[in-house]
């Protein structure tokens, strides 16, 4: 099976590499292929691809910058996955696009199911929306992953971030009024990796799923976990979203309920704990 994958140095685009099985083929495409500011570029690409299916596993991130770069955010975001999309249904190719739990306003203290309201917070989270409603609209046989909390050993994440700071500090002040669930990325490549192949034996599986990871867990419970697992003798503090303030308002809630996808693609929730373990053992063996 060919895969067109949007994104190279990214974390979900990473682990894609890693995790192709044997006879699979590959064509990841950084920026000097694809140009996600520029959505009819990437459709173009998609329409002459020899490929069996498309993954978008690239995006605008940047949380708190989006709130100024609105307009950017919305073409990467919004625009281009919903161009690439249109170009993927036209081919008849299984389209499968990265979201997030941003896409919620959350409040609660429930799981969040695929088909419960969206009402972002911010302009990253709409423009994550409006992407949503494009690939939708394109009316081809794609499916949408919402995800949260991404960690690896590549790139920037909470957990490297931890990391770095646990080994310089004695104490860190960390969030503990928000709840989610940490999703290591490697799942998240394999999951992509088996939806787009059951796309293709049954298009009729489209539609909008989560993967998240479990147990959920606070991100001050998550930076002890961290620190715990890495040996770093960093006691974590405990303080309130207000104490924080950030340009973009972040949901209290972000717990995604994945029961769907295993029904679907009998895909289970990844444990978080055995993807840190994963990520650590990683990063010790980068550095030996």
């Amino acid at each position: 099976m060919r895969l067109l994958i949007f994104g190279q140095t990214g974390q979900v685009a990473r682990e894609l590499a890693c995790a192709l099985p044997r006879g699979w083929e590959g064509d990841f495409l950084g920026r000097g292929r694809a140009d996600l500011a520029n959505p009819e570029d990437c459709a173009a690409v998609v329409a002459a691809t020899d490929a069996n299916a498309v993954i978008n596993a690239a995006a605008y991130t940047a949380v708190d910058r989006a709130e100024e770069e609105k307009e950017l955010a919305n073409t990467i975001n919004g625009a281009t996955p919903a161009a690439m999309a249109l170009a993927a249904a036209r081919r008849g190719l299984p389209f499968v696009h990265i979201s997030t739990d941003y896409v919620f306003d959350g409040s609660g203290t429930h799981a969040r199911a695929p088909s419960e309201p969206t009402e972002p917070l911010g302009a990253y989270g709409r423009s994550k929306l409006a992407g949503e409603i494009g690939v939708r609209a394109a009316a081809g046989p794609h499916a949408i992953l919402r995800t949260s909390w991404v960690f690896s050993a590549h790139g920037s994440n909470f957990v490297k971030t931890m990391l770095r700071l646990g080994a310089e500090r004695d104490e860190l002040r960390v969030v503990a009024d928000q709840i989610g669930g940490p999703t290591p990325a490697a799942d998240i490549a394999r999951a992509c990796l088996t939806v787009a192949r059951a796309l293709r034996d049954d298009p009729a599986l489209l539609g909008t799923y989560h993967l998240a990871g479990v147990p959920p867990v606070s991100w001050a419970d998550f930076a002890r976990a961290i620190m715990d697992s890495a040996g770093l003798n960093c006691r974590i503090i405990d303080i309130p979203t207000s104490e924080y303030p950030t340009p973009a308002r972040r949901p209290l809630n972000s717990r995604l309920d994945g029961r769907s996808l295993k029904t679907a693609f009998g895909i289970d929730p990844p444990d978080w704990r055995t993807g840190l373990r994963a990520v650590l053992n990683e990063l010790k063996g980068a550095r030996t």
